[in-house]
């Protein structure tokens, strides 16, 4: 099945080459302006989808309340701002993203979600997060953000910088199939289309493994498999604590 794999593969690399190539000149900057649409149509049918599972997640934001004030919550890669529907009343947010063509559609759920307070949109990677101040949040949101950022592990101990001692960094990312599953399979063939249409996301990182080897003093963490199409089905779901 190996060698199988390995075949197929390589048949879609050749026949992405020419994305590749575009990529690489420059041509393929456009679609850097049309992603956000498609993210934020998709996250209103990711989130019917798995509303059961994200307020499951963020009901545990109540454990990580400062002593005094607000609940401070830094989202990195927040996209659309698709999860701010499940933050509790009163949270002060700061919102991160590389991509500045987000923040139309995050005036959108701004508006949905007024019981909200919005500090800031900083333009910035998870691996880069200079403009947040260290021990300075009680929590880091990363949603559907590990599956694309340049280094994983860098984005972790960002995340563990800016959180104050015994805050929480709360996660939920797809990842990569038990080997022996059809579903690993098709992750890997596939990827090369994959990651053109995903803006960079990768269908095949254990991420998981960077979350145990972080150095968190506590990680609760499941594997889920998400009622959505097969190639995302396998979800890792929780948080580490500072």
């Amino acid at each position: 099945m190996t060698l199988f794999m390995n075949a197929c593969a390589f048949l879609v690399k050749v026949l992405t080459l020419p994305l590749y190539i575009a990529e690489v000149i420059g041509l393929f900057s456009f679609y850097k302006r049309v992603f956000p649409l498609i993210v934020y149509k998709m996250s209103i049918s990711y989130n019917d989808k798995m509303k059961d599972n994200k307020r499951e997640l963020f009901r545990n934001l109540d454990k990580f309340y400062p002593t005094k004030g607000s609940l401070r919550i830094l989202e990195v890669g927040c996209g659309s701002g698709a999860n701010f529907e499940h933050y509790p009343t009163g949270a002060r947010i700061t919102c991160t993203d590389p991509n500045p063509h987000f923040q139309k559609y995050l005036k959108k759920s701004m508006t949905k979600n007024d019981q909200l307070v919005y500090d800031s949109f900083i333009v910035a990677s998870g691996e880069n997060l200079k403009a947040v101040e260290d021990n300075s949040v009680d929590v880091v949101v990363c949603t559907l953000v590990l599956c694309s950022v340049q280094d994983s592990p860098k984005v972790l101990q960002e995340a563990k910088r800016v959180l104050r001692p015994g805050g929480a960094f709360f996660f939920l990312e797809h990842v990569v199939s038990d080997p022996s599953s059809w579903t690993y399979f098709f992750q890997h063939v596939l990827q090369p289309f994959w990651y053109y249409f995903g803006d960079g996301c990768e269908t095949t990182r254990a991420t998981w493994k960077h979350l145990e080897a972080a150095g968190f003093s506590d990680l609760q963490l499941r594997h889920i498999q998400a009622p959505l199409f097969f190639m995302i089905k396998p979800h890792i779901v929780g948080y580490a604590v500072k």
